[in-house]
């Protein structure tokens, strides 16, 4: 029978009432009195966000009451044993709650060992990553993975350890003290929806270990595999086709096709089984006391099952992200979320907790939507359909930000939906035919120098790899001897892609080596491990020799990395470009350039103008609240291609491929 919101509040009323007495004694015992206070304190803050999402999973099947006293114990248990500069650290973080949002925040993501070896070496490359304005680091996966394939470091088979061919977990924590230090966060990827096979989870689970049941879902026949599959997306249907998996060991030895969505290798976990849910919790909880900061949740679309759904973004997922949002934030209140969500724009949102009622799940979630409106203007020099679907996105809640990016390890995959690009004049279908021919160097005039991932010749589907650089030209203008504009004209390209990550409203991110402009690199192919996927042409590894000329203005490196310090610094210094609220796309009144808007009261109205076009084009300053017609009063210039913006009666000139930054104080 159903229960309604009211009567899951008056069980969580009544939950917390019984627990309450034995808690405060217990806390106080093993906490001290100011830490037990601060922990009964974030119970009571969270205590509906943690009741009312079991309730919601787990009741009636389940004593709610009693799976909620296990894991807010858990927590206890955490803080117990959290070390005292990470709760001094959430000290200041309760105190601001929001600092991911910050106008100084910037991002870096890069695999450790393609950056620096190893993890003990890493301390002695921050220095590097503070001349960009970095504020924290994502380390690609390091969690101690399968032998052999792997999935790129995603199929885990020890949470609680780090891979051996990049240190220990000792090395981890030193890492994060010394990020700490400079004032920079740690992040790293956990996978929520699967581990691998190799898992203790899973043996315990093939072994029939009673604490383990369930933990796995398999089936005797093809009966459900079938049924689940034909609303189901395949995600590598060259590679991986289906689902499920056959396994002999699985339903006790009987054999049965195991749920396998992304690889064979890879089994999801059934998180209908609260102890899975525990058990994802006290890792969590392990690794923040180690000293990770943000965690990227990796795959939360798919952690719920529904047959005659594609068994993505499901209720339930959200359900599970919140509860597990609000236990983390009972224990570690330092810590935020960050939802790796690559869905449709409208599917998006709801990872930020923005559904019909409020409720915090991820303070931040990847902008995929803009990564693929900025390619897809580059190749057209046409910025309408990025101006009509990013006017088209609900708007997020204000104690969450998007991350903003140009390129991050995966391929890029199309997201152009029919009707936005229909009301451009646009065919969908079409037009993502175009952008993969674009950038895979097949279009005629292309400039780019990219591969197909995952071609479908029957479809016509595909992806895109390529690094930065290459995609944007400068690989191809490097051999143009014939054209010594080329490399300006790509060079341009480049910055323009960064100008609006960097002040559109989310935490920039940049992904290791495009501040160096490094190319392709197709070192990959030797190695038979990495050679059968081409997502690795766009992660070389660290040209340290490349970085030190990053000093010279003259050379390529010099001038990316000047142009990305001189973004930070200007957005560091402009609380208009703090994460939070949302920036207001404007119709320009040409479709050549991107405009938007973002106000803050002690700041005045800043407007971002990025012109993807070759040619000069002139718009309405008044359009964006900056200027009445013929008002030729000087504007602030933060920061531009080409100096200070000239205006005439009210118009703004936007430099070919150049860009503004203007502030109306």
């Amino acid at each position: 029978m159903a229960v309604s919101e009211a009567g899951r509040r008056q069980r969580a009323i009544a939950a917390h009432r019984r627990l309450r007495t034995d808690l405060t004694l217990e806390a106080q015992a093993r906490l001290g009195r100011p830490e037990a206070v601060a922990f009964e304190a974030r119970l009571d803050k969270h205590l509906l966000d943690i009741y009312e999402p079991l309730d919601e999973l787990y009741g009636p099947d389940h004593d709610v009451p009693a799976l909620f006293e296990r894991l807010v114990r858990s927590a206890l248990d955490a803080v117990e044993q959290r070390p005292i500069e990470l709760r001094e650290l959430d000290r200041r973080r309760e105190i601001d709650p929001n600092w991911y949002q910050r106008a100084r925040n910037v991002g870096y993501v890069c695999y450790v060992d393609r950056y620096c070896e190893s993890l003990a070496a890493l301390p002695d490359h921050l220095d590097y990553l503070a001349e960009l304005g970095v504020t924290y680091l994502h380390l690609m996966p390091l969690l101690r993975p399968r032998p052999g394939e792997n999935d790129g470091g995603y199929a885990v088979m020890d949470y609680r350890s780090v891979d051996p061919r990049l240190g220990t977990m000792d090395d981890l924590e030193a890492a994060g003290r010394a990020l700490r230090e400079r004032g920079m966060s740690l992040c790293i990827d956990l996978v929520l929806n699967h581990t691998a096979k190799e898992h203790s989870w899973a043996e315990g689970w093939l072994a029939g270990d009673p604490d383990y049941v369930d933990f796995f879902t398999a089936f005797p026949d093809r009966t459900m595999p079938d049924a689940y599959e034909r609303t189901i997306m395949e995600v590598f249907p060259d590679r991986a086709p289906g689902s499920f998996t056959w396994f002999e060991q699985a339903n006790g030895g009987a054999g049965g096709w195991v749920w396998t969505t992304f690889w064979s290798y890879q089994w999801d976990l059934n998180y209908a089984n609260p102890n899975v849910l525990a058990a994802m919790l006290e890792t969590i909880l392990w690794l923040a006391n180690r000293g990770v900061e943000i965690f990227r949740m990796d795959a939360v679309p798919f952690m719920w099952k529904r047959l005659g759904t594609s068994c993505m973004n499901q209720p339930e997922a959200h359900t599970l992200i919140q509860v597990l949002h609000a236990l983390v934030k009972l224990a570690a209140p330092g810590v935020v979320f960050k939802a790796e969500a690559i869905v449709a724009p409208d599917e998006l949102v709801p990872y930020l907790g923005g559904h019909d009622r409020y409720r915090p799940e991820c303070e931040l979630a990847y902008h995929n939507q803009l990564m693929v409106m900025l390619w897809s203007s580059l190749a057209t020099g046409d910025a309408r359909l990025a101006t009509r679907s990013l006017r088209r996105m609900r708007p997020i809640p204000a104690d969450t930000s998007w991350v903003t990016y140009v390129r991050c390890h995966d391929d890029i995959g199309w997201a152009v939906d029919d009707g936005d690009a229909a009301a451009v004049g646009f065919n969908g279908s079409d037009h993502r035919r175009f952008l993969n021919n674009f950038y895979a160097g097949r279009y005629s005039g292309s400039f780019a120098k990219g591969a197909l991932f995952q071609e479908n010749p029957a479809t016509g589907d595909a992806r895109i790899s390529g690094s930065t650089a290459s995609l944007c030209g400068i690989d191809q203008a490097l051999t143009r001897a014939d054209d010594p504009a080329a490399l300006e004209r790509a060079l341009r390209r480049f910055v323009l892609l960064h100008v609006v990550i960097y002040a559109f409203g989310g935490v920039p991110l940049l992904y290791m080596g495009d501040e160096l402009a490094l190319r392709n690199d197709t070192a990959y192919l030797d190695d038979p491990a990495l050679s059968d996927d081409n997502r690795w042409l766009h992660r070389p590894r660290m040209d340290w020799s490349a970085a030190e000329r990053r000093s010279n203005p003259n050379s390529l490196e010099g001038r990316t990395f000047g142009w990305l310090q001189r973004l930070a610094e200007t957005r560091k210094a402009t609380l208009a470009l703090r994460t939070g609220g949302e920036s207001e796309v404007i119709d320009s009144g040409d479709g050549r350039v991107l405009a938007w808007r973002r106000r803050h009261p002690r700041s005045g109205t800043f407007a971002g103008l990025a012109n993807f076009a070759a040619e000069d084009v002139w718009v309405d300053g008044a359009r964006f609240g900056l200027h009445a017609a013929g008002d030729d009063r000087p504007l602030e210039t933060l920061l531009s291609s080409d100096g200070p913006a000239q205006i005439s009666n009210g118009w703004v000139r936007v430099p070919g491929l150049g860009f503004l930054w203007l502030l109306d104080p």
